[in-house]
């Protein structure tokens, strides 16, 4: 199938009539049809579908157990609310293409190679992003995963068992993670790094630091049309004192910090509240400063950390690889958070190719590639995968620690 059919097929899954973003959140039935997508794609390249114990897809042209480790690339399917449409989707329809190309130029591999949809990378439903890929190397631990609760209050384990996927096998999954000898994930690029470069393809170096935290505000419910003002404990006045200072704090420690999500009790138009929770998104090259806007903004608030990520440098030769294959494609770093990087914590080689975004925005509708850049960026991730097949192997995974 060419780019064109691919993505036609994704372009109506999840997607809003109103905003024209995708809503495609893990365990849901938008869920459920990209993965019959990404099932029905392998079934008809004749590769060997896998689902790991977190419920991650695995296709695999040959077998990585008994020629392996193999050469992993995709990403995700999964969006944040009103997301684009190329965060996560043109990693995996990529892979896919890339193993067209290697097929139709007659190559022969020496090693595997796999393509991966990592489920629930966003967090969107859940609130833990890269969850998929921290479950099955075990940073999320498996009763942390299954007792995590969504909006409605549906568990990721009532969730997963009704999507059909038993969570009792949730937990590290060892038997998959040997299976990859290293894991080149291509991305969008959510930024305008490649704008300002003139170049349609970079390859990554390195995740900043980040981390969620909640934000707890306690007041006391009454009326907004009885109560005056000097009698009022309103707790999203504290809320709205809080983003303002995560703001301003943010500037002082040349860091990026964003308060985008926040829940309301009672949540009525008429009712000053009793309780507003709010979150907390912090990131930047430095980890002490993220840390140090963290404890400042701690003072005198209730703040608890949800997830923290540390800096993740991306393999060096892998990286030095690819960019050698590439003519010296120039080197990016990404405030955003990948599978990649998880793969990378737990020992596995990887790397990333980013191609160019024109709008420099992302997790939203205007999110946008050229088809062009598209193009290209399937020929470096070709072009890559290539020279690691029939080349000399790649540095295979470092996770011998991790048990089944």
């Amino acid at each position: 199938m060419t780019f064109d059919q691919l993505w036609d097929d994704l372009a109506a899954v999840g997607r809003s009539g109103s905003t024209g973003g995708y809503r495609r959140y893990a365990w849901t039935p938008a869920d459920a049809t990209l993965r019959e997508w990404f099932a029905a794609q392998a079934a008809a390249r004749g590769l060997d579908l896998v689902t790991d114990r977190a419920g991650n897809q695995w296709a695999w042209w040959g077998d990585p157990d008994a020629s392996g480790p193999g050469i992993v690339v995709g990403s995700h399917l999964d969006s944040v609310p009103d997301g684009g449409a190329f965060d996560g989707p043109l990693g995996v329809v990529s892979g896919l293409l890339a193993i067209d190309a290697l097929r139709a130029s007659g190559v022969r591999p020496a090693r595997p190679v796999g393509v991966v949809n990592f489920g629930d990378e966003e967090g969107a439903r859940f609130g833990i992003a890269c969850a998929g890929s921290r479950m099955v190397t075990g940073t999320l631990p498996r009763d942390r995963a299954l007792g995590l609760r969504d909006g409605d209050g549906t568990t990721m384990a009532e969730a997963m068992a009704a999507a059909g996927h038993d969570p009792a096998h949730v937990g590290r999954d060892a038997e998959t993670l040997r299976r990859v000898g290293c894991f080149v994930e291509l991305h969008v690029e959510q930024g305008r790094g490649l704008i300002d470069l003139g170049r349609p393809v970079a390859v990554g170096t390195a995740i900043w630091p980040h981390g969620r935290w909640r934000m707890e505000f306690a007041g006391e419910a009454n009326h907004a049309g009885t109560t005056r003002l000097e009698d009022r404990h309103d707790p999203m006045l504290d809320y709205a004192a809080a983003v303002l200072r995560a703001r301003e704090l943010a500037r002082k420690h040349g860091i990026v910090a964003t308060c985008g999500k926040v829940a309301v009790e009672p949540n009525g138009v008429n009712a000053i509240p009793s309780r507003v929770r709010g979150w907390l998104d912090a990131r930047g090259a430095d980890a002490g400063a993220v840390r140090a806007l963290v404890a400042e903004l701690s003072q005198g608030r209730e703040v608890h950390e949800e997830s923290w990520t540390p800096a993740t440098p991306f393999d060096t030769a892998l990286s030095d690889r690819c960019a050698a294959v590439l003519d010296g494609a120039p080197r990016l770093a990404s405030g955003a958070g990948h599978d990649a990087g998880v793969l990378a914590e737990a020992g596995v080689a990887t790397a990333m190719l980013f191609v160019r975004n024109p709008t420099g925005i992302s997790h939203s509708p205007a999110e946008f590639a050229e088809r062009d850049d598209c193009l290209r960026g399937v020929e470096a991730l070709t072009a890559v995968v290539t020279d690691l097949v029939t080349g000399p192997a790649a540095p295979g995974p470092a996770v011998s620690g991790y048990s089944a």
